[in-house]
């Protein structure tokens, strides 16, 4: 199960890296959020894939009896998504409304903040 959890983490980071090179922002977007579904898959895939009991100490025990799951990558995981989709909501009306006001998605096409003939920034200080 690992070497499959393995293969599909790279699936994810290579194809998120791919559409994160594109020059369309909406390929960005995806891009970013595949990325970040890799990441994830990545540290449950750490945290070891096991079927264990819930880590819950039942009631008079100081510990919880036999093995039990990890809670970290879960509780990380889920932080991860949260921020992961606030993050992509952002992302997603900023890039609408550079779309409205630009009218262009394309990131070359996007480039009124820097004139054609502007000078060079200083290459030493």
């Amino acid at each position: 199960m690992d070497y499959v959890m393995a293969i599909l983490v790279g699936i994810f980071i290579a194809t998120g890296i791919y559409l994160l090179l594109s020059r369309s922002v909406i390929r960005m977007l995806i891009g970013m959020t595949i990325l970040g579904n890799g990441v994830n898959l990545t540290i449950l895939t750490a945290g070891r894939l096991t079927r264990e009991a819930a880590p819950i100490v039942p009631p008079g025990l100081y510990g919880p009896e036999g093995p039990i799951a990890n809670p970290l990558p879960q509780a990380l995981i889920l932080t991860a998504i949260v921020i992961g989709f606030s993050m992509f909501s952002f992302l997603l009306v900023l890039s609408f409304r550079a779309y409205q006001k630009l009218d262009a998605d394309n990131t070359d096409t996007m480039r009124l903040a820097e004139p054609e003939r502007s000078p060079q920034p200083p290459l030493s200080y």
